[in-house]
């Protein structure tokens, strides 16, 4: 099979998802539900629309384009797929495939209804397709690399199963937004989606905010009413109430505006339902912040540099945007 072969396939998997039927998404998104309530129709939505808009010809060729994709030797690519959000490791799928190797998948409990869906539609598509993909549930074995994602803790284990070949681990990660206080409203509101999609699980989910001395947070938690509906899922919910108790019992000084609470931390990763926030004295002060967790930061959100993803849009990466900004087709390329 040919790269355009491969392309093309891939291209008419984009079409099927940007016009699936609402019987067939209904279908597919309460099948994903009761497996893993963090599995809303909003975020099964939201995740196929992502895939779809970077299936597009125009961008596979693209992205395709600075590699030589079409191997003498295919080698089988063991995945070991993350399911914090709906269909993470589809861009993983998506490089091994169209790279022309074989990939050998290890779904996560998590998420096991929805890339088994993407793959036999993709098969129905283009049947060569189907000597090239092997799901497994019990041990991977008989593979000549490994993409493996999953925690910090995970990524130890990883290491030492799978340190002898030729590999990408990634381990947590998060995102981050850097304002100056020269935002508009609509910037503000538009953050609330780097925030709140998918519940905040994702790595590409801002979970923490660099402010200017002096800056007045009120504001932000004023801007992000129309995501308030997100504290009447019951798990978020617990968490929220959770995380409030903790910081009540503490003493510990936060804001709160019924549904995320603000608490000032150091930290990177915020737990659900809470938005760290850390002052910069200068754009000095601001890049010694940033350099101290540059090896935990996905994306930076904001309007100017060191930011790179505009508001609103941390959610939707091109085909191009790697995770740990790791060149997976490179690696592929090179086996």
């Amino acid at each position: 099979m040919t790269l355009d072969q491969r392309i093309s396939a891939f291209v008419k998997l984009g079409n099927h998802l940007a016009n699936l039927s609402q019987e067939g998404f209904d279908s597919l998104a309460l099948q994903a539900r009761l497996e893993n309530p963090w599995f809303t129709e909003e975020n099964v939505k939201r995740s196929l629309t992502g895939i779809s808009r970077y299936l597009e010809e125009a961008k596979l060729k693209q992205w395709t384009s600075a590699y030589s994709l079409n191997p003498r030797e295919p080698k089988t690519v063991a995945l070991v797929l993350a399911g914090n959000i709906p269909l993470v490791g589809f861009h993983d799928l998506l490089s091994v495939l169209i790279s022309g190797h074989r990939a050998q998948i290890k779904l996560s409990s998590k998420d096991s209804r929805l890339i088994p869906y993407l793959i036999k539609h993709l098969i129905w598509l283009e049947p060569e397709f189907e000597k090239m993909i092997t799901i497994k549930e019990t041990k991977l074995e008989g593979f000549d690399a490994v993409i493996a994602t999953g925690s910090d803790n995970s990524a130890r284990y990883f290491e030492f199963y799978f340190g002898k070949y030729p590999n990408i681990i990634r381990k947590n990660r998060t995102s981050v937004v850097v304002l100056t206080g020269q935002e508009t409203t609509e910037n503000i509101e538009a953050l609330g989606e780097d925030i709140f999609s998918y519940f905040g699980l994702g790595c590409r989910n801002v979970s923490k905010a660099f402010v200017p001395e002096g800056y007045d947070l009120t504001k932000l938690l004023s801007s992000w009413d129309r995501y308030k509906d997100i504290i009447h899922h019951h798990k978020y919910c617990n968490n929220y109430d959770y995380q409030k108790s903790i910081l009540l019992v503490n003493s510990v000084p936060f804001l709160d505006n019924g549904f995320i609470l603000l608490q000032q931390n150091e930290r990177l990763v915020s737990p659900i339902s809470v938005l760290y926030y850390e002052y910069y004295r200068d754009q000095t002060d601001l890049e010694t912040k940033l350099n101290r967790d540059a090896d935990k930061i996905q994306c930076m959100v904001g309007n100017e540099k060191p930011a790179t993803v505009p508001f609103g849009s941390a959610q939707y990466p091109d085909v191009w945007d790697y995770a740990d900004n790791v060149d997976t087709l490179k690696f592929l390329e090179n086996l």
